[in-house]
């Protein structure tokens, strides 16, 4: 069954096409929810009330959370939500999104990415915890 596998794999490197490898849509939103936790200036993810459950419930990060994917045959379209840190300048973070997204589906599935589209959702205005100064108790 292994070698069945590696075949199929070294198939498609071959021929450079998916030759009916269907990817789904989680794998493309995962991919490309990790490329944008690793832009500097997303304090985090916008997703809905559902996902913020599941994510409490199963002790789990949900790397997909506020990625919307809408995946053909050969391309695919990217929403992703996020929440800015205060102070950034959303145009680049939104284009360093756009960057890093495209590059990791195009290079990991072979899809084509036709959009990114970067929805702000809010703007953090929460310090790190190293920052915050210690509340003094008072007697």
């Amino acid at each position: 069954m292994e070698n069945e596998e590696m075949e199929v794999k070294e198939v498609s490197v071959e021929t450079g096409d998916n030759n009916g490898i269907k990817i789904s849509d989680d794998v493309v939103a995962v991919i490309a929810g990790v490329a944008v936790s690793e832009v500097s200036g997303v304090a985090g993810m916008a997703g809905g009330f559902a996902g913020g459950i599941s994510e409490v419930l199963s002790g789990k990060k949900n790397l997909s959370k506020g990625i919307k994917v809408d995946v053909g045959e050969k391309e695919t379209k990217i929403d992703v939500n996020i929440i800015v840190e205060y102070g950034t300048r959303i145009p680049d973070v939104a284009f360093e999104i756009q960057n890093r997204v495209k590059k990791a589906v195009e290079a990991m599935t072979g899809l084509k990415v036709l959009e990114v589209n970067v929805h702000v959702q809010g703007v953090s205005t929460e310090k790190p915890e190293e920052e915050q100064p210690e509340e003094k108790i008072e007697e």
